[in-house]
């Protein structure tokens, strides 16, 4: 079983690695892969892995390397694989992320798309994809913040070169100006070296609001003390720069892993669409939400006031520290909901 979870996160990764190769190369794996037509009316099943998604369709690339664009609608059934009877569990279409393993039923278009009628995956598959987008998002935007900021530092070293050549010829010329033509100078050697600092840290990301929301026995729903909470949160995002929100979901409500992941999970997805529909979160500023379970409780699943503690999702609103320049200030808020 180990085995057959590595093999899904290096396929998937390789998968998301091909999709975002850098520009250096001749061309992208998403324009240079072979890409596959399917007939106007063509009944079609695929099997392969997401390697780029937009709003109402995605690209899957199966394991010959071709690649086939799926389109979606509102008739599009997406399902896990086996639960109760062998039906799954219905999700959004929003659930199809890049890396996600799955077998999409449908038939082509007039354009050679596949128009999907139904899409299966298995659980631990979606699990892997999760993972791997939680991780890629970040980085992505770490790396394009990074090339802003580079590119900006180079115009600034350019108009700060210019300017040291200008005081050098003045503190020639006018020769009793040398002492504050040497001020200016250091003033703007400490902006550079301000500008290197700031780039430096553009990887690190401080906490600057940290809230558990608690939820009551086996529900998603938000409590009002709970939306009050994400309302301050949603406030200070709203203010800040350079921010990123992560949510994870706790349950313990059975001994069933999978009935407490699926809890935890539809209690994180509780909190992103009340940030989003409530505030209008960009989510893009989101983190992919995660429930884990029962793994990580804060307190005690022995006692009645442990419990309710570990009924929660995690909130937590980072900024990047090289956009701003602030350390954390560690604050953090509970609304716990008894049993």
């Amino acid at each position: 079983m180990k085995t057959k979870v590595t093999l899904r996160i290096f396929v998937a990764t390789f998968a998301l690695a091909l999709a975002f190769a850098p520009a250096t190369f001749a061309q992208d794996s998403t324009s240079s892969a072979p890409r596959a037509s399917v007939a106007a009316g063509q009944k079609v099943k695929l099997k392969g892995a997401v390697v780029s998604r937009s709003s109402d369709s995605f690209v899957v690339q199966d394991a010959a390397g071709a690649q086939t664009t799926v389109v979606l609608n509102d008739k599009t059934s997406v399902k896990t694989k086996g639960g109760f009877f062998g039906g799954g569990s219905r999700l959004a279409l929003t659930s199809i992320t890049r890396g996600l393993h799955l077998e999409v039923d449908g038939r082509g278009d007039s354009s050679g798309n596949l128009v999907a009628e139904k899409i299966r995956f298995s659980d631990a598959d979606l699990r892997t994809a999760r993972t791997l987008e939680a991780n890629i998002v970040p980085v992505e935007s770490r790396v394009g913040a990074s090339e802003n900021r580079l590119g900006e530092v180079e115009q600034n070293a350019q108009r700060m070169s210019g300017q040291v050549d200008e005081l050098a010829a003045v503190s020639n010329a006018a020769r009793g100006g040398a002492t504050a033509a040497q001020e200016t100078a250091d003033r703007a050697v400490d902006g550079v070296r301000v500008a290197n600092d700031r780039i430096a840290s553009l990887d690190e990301y401080t906490p600057e609001q940290s809230i558990n929301v608690n939820f009551k026995l086996r529900s998603a729903v938000l409590t009002p003390d709970a939306k009050t909470s994400l309302d301050g949160v949603a406030e200070y995002a709203k203010n800040a720069k350079g921010f990123i929100i992560e949510v994870t979901g706790f349950a313990y409500e059975s001994k069933n892993k999978n009935v407490n992941r699926q809890i935890s999970q539809q209690r994180a997805e509780s909190v992103v669409r009340y940030l989003v529909e409530k505030h209008n979160i960009p989510l893009r500023r989101i983190l992919t939400p995660f429930g884990y379970g029962a793994a990580n409780p804060v307190a005690d699943n022995k006692t009645r006031e442990g419990r309710a503690e570990n009924r929660r999702a995690e909130v937590r609103v980072l900024v990047n520290r090289g956009v701003t320049g602030t350390p954390s200030d560690g604050s953090k808020i509970s609304t716990a909901t008894p049993e």
